[in-house]
């Protein structure tokens, strides 16, 4: 079971990395890390279990979070009402277009391997048309809006190295375009 303590923190050269891509069939190593990857997420919103094992809430795990510097990343997306609207572990995902209206969330954005608050605007595309391959090497192409594709996008930046905060406006943290999605 993955604990806190297992997530890699901000300053770790991991997470500036590109993560390498997997090759299939994944290993029976692999497959067991992208459940305990899930896992995690599931325990995390689940308040009795989080509350038990002391667990920041999640939406999204990239294996470079955890130490490893694969091209690897669990998603387990609520909506408002906590129904699950979007549940898939990516394996090698590239991003083949995003719409060019961006779309942020209200609160601003927060990371499991960042500790601190940092407020700001995280400005990402509102669509992503994604390619990837589940942990059994099925290929797919989906299309994701709104809040799914914002966690998407904040997953995949890991796997490229980059943080949330990297997108926000450094001189004016609360500027965004003006036909920007706010996501409450």
């Amino acid at each position: 079971m993955i604990l806190m303590h297992d997530i890699v923190r901000d300053g770790d050269p991991v997470l500036r990395k590109v993560a390498k891509p997997l090759t299939f069939p994944l290993s029976d190593e692999d497959k067991k890390f992208a459940e305990e990857m899930m896992e995690y997420l599931v325990n995390s919103q689940d308040p009795k279990i989080a509350e038990k094992h002391q667990l920041r809430a999640g939406v999204g795990l990239a294996a470079p979070q955890v130490g490893r510097s694969i091209q690897m990343a669990a998603l387990l997306v609520p909506n408002n009402e906590g129904e699950i609207i979007f549940k898939e572990v990516f394996v090698n995902p590239k991003i083949l277009s995003e719409s060019v209206r961006q779309a942020c969330i209200a609160e601003g954005e927060g990371c499991l391997s960042v500790d601190e608050d940092i407020e700001g605007y995280v400005p990402r595309p509102d669509k992503l048309k994604i390619h990837y391959y589940t942990v059994d090497g099925e290929e797919k192409t989906i299309r994701l809006k709104d809040y799914p594709a914002i966690v998407a996008s904040h997953e995949i930046d890991h796997l490229n190295g980059h943080l949330f905060y990297d997108r926000i406006n450094k001189e004016n943290p609360f500027s965004m375009d003006e036909d920007t999605i706010v996501i409450s």
